[in-house]
């Protein structure tokens, strides 16, 4: 190889390298800012292929997707003094690069930790006003969009950041407060369920009451319907024994002896009575006493 060759092999070498410290790519997923000796030349550099001082500027990227910030539960107290332990995560991505780099350096870590700081912020403050019903289930979704909008407000102005979303994964009250409310709760279950009690004791009792009422009555009336029945009956019966009796006395009274014998007889019980007596009759004399 003969030194011209290796002049052009090293000027070749010399023109691809520059190229390479000249040009660079930013991608879809990424966002960047251009350096020229420490100071911002280009605010935002968009995705594609760009062109810079070889060894005079430089190329600070970052994340450009929606990141995830996950913090340690937190203790905050609601407008009753009530502490609950609050599990919550940001959801964020960068959209001032320029900003996210003066008040980061471009660290993550650090535009993380100052993220949850303000997010925990806007967490205390929204809890210092409600109940603890109104953060578990009744705001809930409102008190998520005014925290969200609040985070989204001082992340652009202080780090140059959108908050995409917060929400909240878990609302857990302390073991000692978990205890009180527990007992609370069982106080006031117990105190409810007394008061039904007693409410259907008094219900029943008046059933009961109106129940025993109305049977009474029933009974009454049942008793005065049998009683007229029975006095019917009664007047019947007597007249049907008038008409026979009217008809033929002997015979009647005959069928009357026959009726009172069958009714005394084959009872078991002891008779004391004078073989001569009326009842006798029409078992000592087949006429009834006449000759």
């Amino acid at each position: 190889m003969n030194n011209r060759s290796s002049v052009l092999l090293v000027v070749l070498a010399l023109i691809v390298f520059i190229g390479s410290q000249s040009l660079y790519i930013i991608t879809e997923r990424e966002r960047a800012v251009q350096l020229r000796f420490g100071e911002v030349v280009n605010n935002d550099v968009r995705p594609g292929l760009h062109f810079k001082l070889p060894f005079v500027d430089t190329v600070r990227r970052f994340d450009g997707r929606v990141l995830t910030n996950v913090s340690r539960p937190e203790r905050f107290l609601t407008v009753n003094q009530e502490p609950v332990n609050v599990d919550a995560f940001v959801k964020w991505r960068i959209v001032q690069p320029r900003d996210y780099y003066a008040a980061t350096a471009g660290d993550e870590l650090a535009a993380s930790e100052r993220l949850s700081a303000l997010a925990n912020d806007g967490l205390r403050s929204a809890f210092g006003t409600r109940t603890l019903y109104e953060v578990v289930s009744g705001e809930r979704d409102q008190l998520m969009l005014e925290i969200r909008d609040r985070v989204d407000l001082l992340g652009r102005e202080a780090l140059g950041v959108e908050v995409v979303d917060i929400r909240i994964k878990g609302i857990d009250l302390p073991q000692e407060v978990s205890n009180n409310v527990y007992t609370r709760m069982a106080t006031d279950r117990e105190k409810l369920a007394t008061e039904i009690r007693a409410r259907g004791s008094e219900q029943a009792e008046g059933i009961r009451a109106n129940a025993d009422r109305q049977r009474t009555e029933i009974v009454a009336n049942a008793f005065r319907q049998a009683q007229i029945t029975r006095g019917e009956g009664d007047a019947i019966a007597a007249q049907v024994y008038a008409q026979a009796f009217s008809q033929d006395e002997e015979f009647y009274s005959f069928w009357r002896s026959l009726q009172a014998y069958r009714d005394s007889f084959g009872t078991g019980d002891l008779l004391v009575l004078e073989p001569q007596s009326e009842f006798f009759q029409y078992l000592n004399d087949g006429l009834g006493g006449r000759r």
